[in-house]
């Protein structure tokens, strides 16, 4: 039967923990002594004892993963799906080996990206053809600057022991939270800050952020969107911020299981007005493609996307979603005619 080395140490501690505690004379001093015992013992350190280095592979194949025809990643040898656990009973190390392997992925989505789907990666703020979004990062994390603050006793009139008795309560405080911090959360390596990027700082300034800097300042005559999820959220915001530049020159707008919600943001009269002519959601519904659903809110027609997954919502709906653009394009070419059937209706929507 095997121990492991943890049991081995906190045994004799419980032990010496219930000895103490039945009395005696000096019962405070063996208390202390204990308290100082236990202070030179770095927990953390003994937790990672056993575990492997934090060296990991930098390909896809140094994990023995590959993604399929399907696109879903498999373990090249068994065919099986991603395992967390790895190692078990090894929770900070899988977590990392997780991590690590995430960044790759990363990298491999960038490059389909760029070679199968023919984007180019350029950062904010350079020129673009074709724009996708990237309103989930915000912000970014770097290690928190060390500050070192010298202790107010030093000016003080205090002894010099007493000085140092208390400097050292606060270090074995401190490194007591440290520890307990690092046992909370043990894939945090080092305390760390987040710096939001500079009028990004969320989806929606993000959203105003790219209309203002590239889509106002662009030639471009016909002007689409297409909003998955919080996305859908973002555009009504720019809508409300925006009003009368977007309506200028976006001739068409996509949602796809947009978490909108037109009362809640105060959309005015004029943007839901604008959004039952121009803009269609794409729900997630066991309905077949296109077929009507129903809606509680006044703004945008809803249609089934086809399926009932929120995540599969755009891909599943992509050819009607063209469509819409084309014919949203078709219409604003022409005069009279396509005038004439948004208003037509728009009425139908209100007698509704």
């Amino acid at each position: 039967m095997s121990i492991s080395l943890r049991s081995l140490i906190l045994l004799p501690i419980w032990i010496s923990m219930a000895h103490i505690q039945q009395g005696g004379p000096d019962e405070k001093e063996k208390t202390t002594a204990l308290k100082d015992l236990l202070s030179r013992i770095d927990l953390d350190e003994l937790m990672k004892k056993d575990e492997p280095p934090l060296d990991f592979p930098d390909t896809l194949e140094g994990f023995e993963y590959a993604f399929n025809e399907k696109g879903q990643l498999r373990h090249i040898k068994t065919g099986e799906p991603f395992v967390f656990n790895y190692r078990e009973d090894l929770h900070r190390w899988n977590q990392k080996r997780y991590e690590a392997l995430g960044e790759i992925i990363t990298k491999y989505v960038y490059e389909l990206l760029e070679k199968d789907c023919n984007l180019k990666k350029i950062s904010i703020p350079e020129g673009y053809g074709v724009i996708v979004l990237n309103p989930n990062e915000n912000y970014i994390e770097v290690e928190k600057p060390k500050i070192h603050v010298q202790s107010s006793s030093d000016s003080s009139d205090e002894p010099a022991e007493k000085r140092e008795r208390k400097d050292k309560v606060s270090k074995e405080t401190k490194k007591r939270r440290d520890f307990y911090e690092k046992y909370r959360n043990p894939q945090r390596e080092k305390e760390m800050m987040q710096l939001y990027i500079r009028e990004n700082g969320s989806p929606e300034e993000h959203a105003v952020y790219v209309w203002d800097h590239f889509i106002a300042q662009s030639a471009a005559e016909n002007v689409f969107f297409v909003a998955h999820s919080y996305g859908g959220l973002a555009f009504v915001e720019l809508m409300i911020q925006r009003e009368a530049d977007v309506k200028s020159k976006v001739t068409a707008v996509a949602l796809t299981d947009s978490v909108h919600n037109v009362w809640h943001q105060e959309a005015g009269k004029t943007i839901r007005e604008w959004m039952r002519e121009n803009c269609c959601n794409w729900v997630s519904s066991s309905e077949p493609l296109d077929t009507s659903v129903e809606s509680m809110l006044p703004d945008c027609p809803r249609v089934s996307a086809g399926t009932d997954r929120h995540e599969l919502t755009s891909w599943k709906s992509f050819p009607s979603i063209f469509k819409f653009f084309t014919e949203a394009s078709e219409a604003k070419t022409s005069s009279l005619k396509p005038s004439l059937t948004r208003r037509s209706h728009r009425i139908k929507h209100e007698e509704l």
